[in-house]
């Protein structure tokens, strides 16, 4: 009879343990199944989650050494192909799996990448519509991002030229596929933003294939396009091609031409509405010119109805004949008053002794009196006899 042996719980799980790791099929294992319990340690980098399907369920763990090399970031939900080993955590008693590598079952992979992407700039605000530029209604200036050999930068010089000629087109050669791509797309759209090298901003190429186009989807450029001064036109693909660049630039076009199109006017629809514009202002200038013309003649009539000039001419003559009545009286009054002062300058000098003494009168004086009489002298008085030509002394006998 065997005696059973007695395990302590480390030895049992060790056992176990080492018993799957004598399988060699339990140390590489293809397994699909649904994420479940996603749990990211941002300490350790490490993933911790539960792969289940709709009868079991398994725990698992990635190392951060192999969980950077992801292209995607695992979901709840998210079903999944993976490579692991299956190994017993000695721990916790439980058989888990250890990844090494994973991939989505059903989409691929970048299709998965650029959703898991498109929603985190999303909840950033990236692709919001405020945030949006307009585009300069006649650039001056327009900058192109693209390849210098590709059809796009072809399309879009003869689209320039022929529309506005008068645009300077400035060309920033760089790759638009690859791993360098990415690089030389965000030092082009920096490069313009910090140096105000154009008015508007032209990015993108032909079309292709989603791994062609894959350096259009990525993070830093979407945050260069974003962090852009000058207003961008994402022109990636065709019509039915999406990137992270048509979400995060002030427009999109369909196409690099119809980028081209809408960058800049046209020259023959614009000169079409300069002209339509000249009509219109000179139809209006002339409108205006007729009613001001109509107020005018009106106001005149108001005018010539209302106007006190008859009053004013006939006051005007009325002051003149009051002005020729004053003058007419004062010459009177003058040539009266010189008359009557004539007169009165012949009674003055008549009276002026001046006069009497020139016709060869005299007059005495005694004692500094006239004499008027005779009577008033003595013999022996002394009296001073005043001529015309002066005055002399005399004894009265």
């Amino acid at each position: 009879m065997i005696t059973p042996k007695v395990f302590t719980v480390s030895q049992l799980n060790a056992r176990v343990a080492a018993l799957i790791a004598s399988d060699a099929e339990l140390q590489t294992v293809f397994i699909e199944g649904e994420l479940s319990n996603v749990n990211f340690n941002m300490k350790s980098g490490h993933l911790y989650f539960s792969l289940k399907d709709k009868d079991s369920v398994i725990r698992a763990v990635m190392f951060s050494w192999n969980f950077r090399n992801l292209k995607f970031r695992p979901e709840d939900g998210m079903k999944v192909i993976m490579r692991a080993q299956v190994t017993v955590y000695e721990t916790g008693g439980q058989y888990q799996l250890r990844v090494e590598d994973m991939q989505p079952d059903g989409v691929g992979v970048l299709a998965m990448q650029l959703e898991q992407l498109k929603k985190k700039l999303g909840a950033e605000g990236l692709f919001s519509e405020e945030h949006k530029k307009p585009i300069p209604e006649m650039p001056s200036a327009v900058g192109v991002i693209t390849s210098p050999t590709g059809a796009a930068i072809r399309d879009i010089t003869d689209i320039i030229g022929r529309r506005f000629p008068c645009a300077k087109m400035i060309l920033a050669p760089v790759l638009v596929q690859g791993d360098g791509a990415p690089a030389q797309l965000i030092k082009a759209v920096k490069t313009f933003s910090d140096n105000r090298a154009a008015d508007v901003l032209i990015i993108g190429r032909g079309g292709g294939s989603m791994e062609d186009l894959w350096a259009f989807n990525d993070e830093g450029l979407a945050r260069a396009i974003y962090d852009c001064e000058i207003p961008v036109i994402s022109a990636v693909g065709h019509e039915t091609d999406t990137t992270i660049c048509d979400f995060v630039s002030d427009l999109r076009a369909p196409t690099p031409s119809a980028a081209a199109e809408l960058a800049v006017p046209d020259r023959i629809e614009l000169s079409q509405t300069i002209v339509a514009e000249y009509k219109r202002g000179i139809a209006s200038l002339q409108g205006k010119i007729e009613l001001r013309q109509k107020e005018i003649d009106h106001y005149t009539q108001l005018t010539a109805a209302r106007s006190p000039l008859p009053t004013v001419e006939k006051d005007i003559q009325l002051l003149d004949q009051l002005s020729l009545r004053a003058s007419r009286a004062v010459e009177n009054t003058l040539q009266n008053t010189a008359a009557r002062s004539s007169e009165l300058f012949a009674r003055v000098e008549a009276l002026n002794p001046a006069a009497v003494l020139n016709r060869g009168f005299a007059y005495l004086m005694k004692d500094g009196v006239n004499i008027r009489s005779s009577k008033e002298l003595k013999s022996g008085d002394k009296v001073s006899v005043t001529l015309k030509d002066g005055s002399v002394n005399a004894t009265i006998d």
